[in-house]
């Protein structure tokens, strides 16, 4: 039993590292995002991605910080970061604004699946924090999904 645990603790890790991965990798596109954007609603999304790149950037050090709750190391560099993310990266500086709401929205989900998909690890590993802390991950990162998904419709 207790060689279960520690396997579960060893993947959800594993998964928390690639969650702070991912929100590294969504805080700079979002920024990039919000430095970019173009066309008659310049100023709402400039001032919404911004907004959500904040959101994003706070939830980083709570992530590596619950990782070495757990006794365990973080990522510890952009290498590491990008090989570990699901978030594409986008260097395009011409994309128009609907590509980049489309674009959040989808990577924003991406990033609340793993999420939902965490729980069974938490579960597993008997880690009741963890699981309470990705129930409020989820939470802000759908907020973020339905705002995007709003302005596409």
């Amino acid at each position: 039993m207790a060689d279960t645990k520690t396997n579960s603790k060893t993947a959800l890790v594993a998964e928390l590292n690639g969650l702070l991965a991912d929100h590294f990798a969504l805080y700079i596109k979002t920024k990039n995002f919000h430095w970019h954007v173009k066309g008659p609603r310049f100023h709402d999304l400039h001032l919404l991605f911004d907004a959500q790149a904040g959101a994003v950037q706070g939830q980083i050090d709570a992530i590596a910080e619950r990782v070495r709750k757990l006794d365990a190391d973080t990522l510890t560099s952009l290498g590491a970061m990008a090989g570990a993310t699901q978030i594409k990266d986008q260097d395009s500086t011409s994309l128009k604004a609907e590509d980049m709401i489309a674009e959040l929205a989808a990577d924003n989900e991406k990033v609340v699946a793993r999420m939902k998909a965490m729980k069974d690890l938490t579960e597993q590993a008997g880690d009741n924090a963890t699981d309470g802390l990705l129930d409020d991950w989820t939470d802000m990162a759908e907020e973020r999904v339905w705002f995007l998904k709003s302005l596409l419709a």
